[in-house]
């Protein structure tokens, strides 16, 4: 038997591995020791064997309710994710695995490589509509990339809206990048009438991953020093959160006028919304923008709903170093954060695949009609 992390996103330290009864495990934490969630390894053994892993500082967690009805994920060709009998008990997670297989890999969600997500920038740049900009560097020397679909400046047609969409924040939550995978590659379908309707009337930019550096090292929830990028937007530096930094330079060159924040959520077993409720210019022309998305986004997709999700912020009351409270206020723009669950859509439940990269593909796919139905509107 053998278990390893040292790959791209893994995650995990082994204390005792001799008894295949009851190999003991730790998560490493982020940087900085303040957040961990996220797991990430390869165990190679006998096919047909019977293997008990039990993360032994499950219960020292970020997010202890993210445990509740949770099962990890599993795929033996990296490309077919399902989920694995799970329990939570007295602080340790327990996962059981019977090889099919010589090796296997589990983890909290579906990995989003750093090479799939080299992949996608090089598959879409193909576009002719499409061009990478490079936003700057992170703080491990990785390429921030920006895919802008237009075409051309911006400010060459002043009828355009500029819609920007940015994922995995929070490394962590690669549901957003599976998400953003789909939408990008409906919207540039020749065949997709919602994508080349949306072409006409808007230029988009989007940033697939906000974090490359916490998304190789493996983490949950930050980058390469322990910044949580989505506490930054206020007042980024080039020490702390560079990633936030250049894109608000950008976003200040280009203007928004739609921002989609693609976020997942460890506790909730729903997709939902939260929005910009409680800035201090939040107006009855956002409210109503708003509320048509998400009608037209629960028509688009089943998985959306609208009845659970965040309390909503009081008037004025809102965290404005949150990416969507920022944006909507510096540009008085309609901004959403989309939340998706690790778990499962206990709407929707599917036992053997729960929430999946599948799902959030087909999401992204859905947002397009939802942005079609509000793109006219949104200034």
């Amino acid at each position: 038997m053998h278990i390893t992390a040292n790959f791209d996103a893994g995650n995990i330290d082994v204390i005792n591995a001799e008894d295949k009864n009851d190999i003991q495990l730790a998560i490493r934490p982020d940087v900085g020791e303040a957040f961990f969630q996220w797991f990430n390894f390869r165990l190679s053994g006998q096919i047909g064997e019977q293997y008990v892993l039990n993360i032994m500082n499950a219960g020292e967690a970020s997010y202890l309710e993210g445990w509740e009805n949770y099962q990890a994920v599993a795929s033996y060709d990296r490309q077919e994710w399902f989920r694995l009998p799970t329990s939570y008990t007295d602080g340790k997670l327990t996962i059981v695995a019977e090889l099919e297989c010589e090796t296997i890999q589990i983890a909290y969600f579906a990995p989003y490589s750093y090479e799939r997500h080299q992949d996608l920038l090089a598959a879409v740049q193909t576009h002719p509509l499409v061009t990478l900009e490079h936003l700057g560097e992170t703080l491990d020397k990785r390429d921030l990339t920006l895919v802008k679909i237009g075409d051309g400046d911006s400010n060459s047609d002043v009828n355009k809206r500029n819609i920007w969409i940015t994922a995995r924040q929070h490394p962590g939550e690669t549901m957003t990048e599976w998400l953003v995978e789909g939408l990008l590659y409906s919207l540039l379908d020749s065949d997709n009438a919602t994508g080349k309707q949306l072409l006409d009337k808007a230029n988009f930019y989007i940033v697939p991953n906000m974090n490359p550096d916490g998304s190789v090292r493996g983490h949950l929830r930050t980058n390469a020093v322990g910044t949580n990028l989505n506490r930054e937007w206020e007042s980024p530096s080039l020490e702390k959160s560079p990633e936030v930094f250049h894109v608000i330079n950008k976003m200040k060159e280009t203007g928004v006028d739609l921002f989609y924040d693609v976020h997942g959520d460890e506790a909730l077993p729903y997709v939902f919304l939260a929005g910009s409720q409680g800035t201090p210019s939040y107006s009855d022309r956002l409210a109503q923008l708003r509320n048509r998305f998400s009608d037209v986004l629960k028509l688009a997709s089943a998985d959306f709903q609208s009845e659970v999700g965040y309390k909503i912020d009081a008037p004025s009351a809102a965290n404005m170093t949150v990416a969507t409270n920022w944006v909507a206020e510096r540009f008085d723009c309609l901004a959403n954060t989309l939340e998706m669950p690790f778990k499962d859509n206990n709407n929707l439940p599917d036992e053997e695949m729960g929430w999946s990269p599948e799902r959030s593909i087909k999401l992204g796919e859905a947002s397009l009609i939802a942005i079609l139905a509000i793109v006219d509107d949104l200034r």
